[in-house]
C-alpha cells in the first residue's frame, strides 16, 4: 500500500488539504499530487510525458503557490494531468521534473476544477512534516 500524501480537510467552499512528507521537497511533491488529485483520479494517469519546472522565491509560501500555480498553468494550457513530482527544493529555489500525459475524458474522471492556489490558510508545520493549502475550487 502506497504512503498517505495527504488528507483533505473539511472547508466551505473551497478544497484545503494538509500534505504530508518527510522533507520539504516531499511535501511539496505531495502538495502537487494533492492538487491533481482534486481534478482527476491519479491512479489512472500514466506518467508518460516528462517537464522540468524551476521556480524562485523569496519566501517558502510564496515558492509553494508559485510552483503550483505554474502546475495549474501547464494543465490549462497543455490540458496536462500529473501524476508523478520529483522536487529539490531549500525554500527559496526548486527544481521539478514532473511526470503525466494529456488529459483523455475516455480514460479520466473529471472531478473539481482547481482554478488556483491562495495564500489563505497556507501554513507550513515542521515539527509535524506537514503543511496546509488550499485550493480555489
Amino acid at each position: 500500500m502506497a504512503a498517505v500524501k495527504y488528507r483533505l480537510l473539511e472547508h466551505t467552499a473551497d478544497a484545503m488539504v494538509e500534505v504530508y512528507g518527510k522533507t520539504l521537497s516531499d511535501r511539496f511533491a505531495n502538495a502537487a499530487y494533492a492538487m491533481f488529485d482534486q481534478m482527476t483520479d491519479l491512479t489512472k494517469v500514466v506518467p508518460k510525458g516528462e517537464l522540468k519546472v524551476v521556480v524562485k522565491a523569496d519566501t517558502r509560501e510564496q515558492l509553494l503557490v508559485d510552483y503550483l500555480q505554474e502546475l495549474l498553468f501547464v494543465n490549462d494550457t497543455e490540458d496536462l494531468v500529473l501524476s508523478e513530482f520529483d522536487v529539490k527544493t531549500d525554500g527559496s529555489s526548486l527544481e521539478a521534473v514532473v511526470r503525466g500525459e494529456k488529459f483523455d475524458e475516455a480514460k479520466h474522471t473529471k472531478r473539481s476544477v482547481v482554478k488556483g492556489v491562495t495564500y489563505h490558510g497556507l501554513k507550513f508545520d515542521d515539527a509535524k512534516g506537514t503543511l496546509t493549502v488550499l485550493f480555489d475550487v
